[in-house]
């Protein structure tokens, strides 16, 4: 009954289509098939990842069970270029088509990556990958630009943790594709736009997993370059953690995740008032600290005896003070008695050397009339008219021929030899 065809009034059940499907396939057998790995995950000891042909758009899933997986003698990655033994397995509980996998070996890398190597070592030669030209984040940005796709996941996640983050934080969308042949334009003209943007702080470029293949649009030159010419920070949120494209090089930040790129370029709201709180308090026990001990080290200076009273001071310095003005009276009569002393004898010395002494030793001066001291008597001719100075007064005279006298020249004080004196 089951080898009749199914008719309209006699259709098959899915579990009899199923397993004919299931029954079909498994005559195919093994085969060896040669294509690039666009997809390598681990579940459970597992491997789960999908064969893309070299040159067609057709791809296949298949699966690595751990035992197989254990007897490999390589590392396996995205990129790499394989041959494997594969044999059609159809689930037929969840109808779908696998590949098993009984034996993988590389051939080399495949295109794609060789093109990608090639790139990373040609930029990062330029320098693009640098971490000299990485640009600091702001610490709280006002204004986020963010690239994504329209209304997706990566989208959601990135305002809903950044908000709930700090909520007074905005947002300036620039929607691009996130893959296929539109993506790179639109990525490139998504970060030139918000870079010419004065109120954007900062750039996110941000999309959520996905095959090797749909995220190479992440590593192609152009978008790169934009990257790099980029003066606002960048930080690229492309896939999960596994996922790797060459923007995350050239980014000034690289996220795991779009989640992790607002965690990371957000400050949280509530640990930075904990933190003003915490430095407010460790600034008021530190103020209060120095305060208490300036005030004991005050307490402790006025308890000493010098300062606990101030009597002190002014006696001590009053006994100071008398010992000086003593001793500054003493020298000063020391001084003034010297002094007294010199003066008297300059003055016994003037007395004895001025001209009024030696007038009053008995001598004279004469001076004519123009008032010049007669100095010889030839000075004086007769008839001069001369002036007399004594010791006390003077006397009017005129000059003459020398007077006769009976004394002797020689012992005769008075007029001594040639010499004669008229007076009037």
């Amino acid at each position: 009954m089951t080898d009749a065809p199914p008719t309209l009034e006699a259709p098959w059940p899915v579990a009899l289509l199923a397993n004919k499907i299931r029954g079909y396939i498994e005559r195919l057998g093994t085969a060896w098939v040669e294509g690039e790995i666009t997809q390598w995950g681990l579940s459970g000891g597992n491997v789960y990842g999908k064969l893309k042909d070299l040159s067609e758009d057709a791809t296949v899933g298949f699966t690595v069970w751990s035992s197989v997986k254990a007897r490999l003698s390589d590392e396996f990655k995205q990129g790499d270029r394989v041959i494997a033994l594969v044999k059609p397995n159809y689930w037929v509980k969840g109808g779908t088509l696998t590949m098993q996998v009984f034996d993988l070996r590389h051939v080399g890398l495949g295109d794609m990556l060789e093109r990608l190597e090639r790139l990373r070592k040609q930029l990062a030669a330029e320098g693009l990958f640098a971490t000299s030209r990485k640009k600091p984040l702001p610490f709280l940005p006002h204004c986020i630009g963010l690239v994504t796709g329209k209304d997706s996941d990566a989208e959601k996640d990135v305002i809903r943790n950044a908000q709930l983050r700090w909520p007074a934080v905005d947002f300036q969308l620039a929607y691009a594709a996130m893959q296929g042949d539109r993506s790179v334009a639109e990525v490139v003209a998504a970060i030139q736009r918000l870079d010419a943007d004065p109120d954007v702080d900062v750039i996110i470029v941000a999309r959520g997993g996905g095959d090797f293949q749909n995220l190479l649009g992440f590593s192609d030159e152009r978008v790169l370059r934009a990257a790099a010419a980029c003066n606002t920070p960048l930080v690229s949120a492309i896939g999960h953690e596994a996922d790797r494209p060459l923007l995350d090089e050239v980014a000034d930040l690289r996220a795991s995740t779009p989640t992790d790129a607002a965690k990371r370029i957000v400050p949280d709201v509530s640990d930075e008032l904990n933190r003003v709180q915490q430095a407010r308090s460790r600034l008021s026990t530190r103020l209060t600290g120095i305060l208490a001990a300036e005030v004991d080290r005050i307490g402790q200076l006025r308890s000493r005896p010098v300062l606990s009273s101030t009597a002190w001071i002014v006696d001590s310095r009053a006994e100071d003070l008398t010992r000086y003005v003593a001793r500054g009276t003493e020298l000063m009569e020391r001084v003034v008695e010297a002094s007294a002393g010199v003066v008297a004898e300059l003055r016994s010395r003037l007395r004895t050397l001025s001209p009024q002494g030696t007038l009053d030793r008995g001598y004279a001066i004469v001076q004519v009339r123009d008032g010049h001291v007669l100095r010889a008597a030839a000075d004086a001719p007769d008839g001069t008219r001369l002036r007399i100075t004594l010791g006390t007064g003077t006397l009017a005279a005129t000059a003459g021929p020398p007077a006769e006298s009976t004394a002797d020249p020689a012992t005769d004080p008075a007029t001594g030899p040639n010499t004669t004196t008229r007076t009037q």
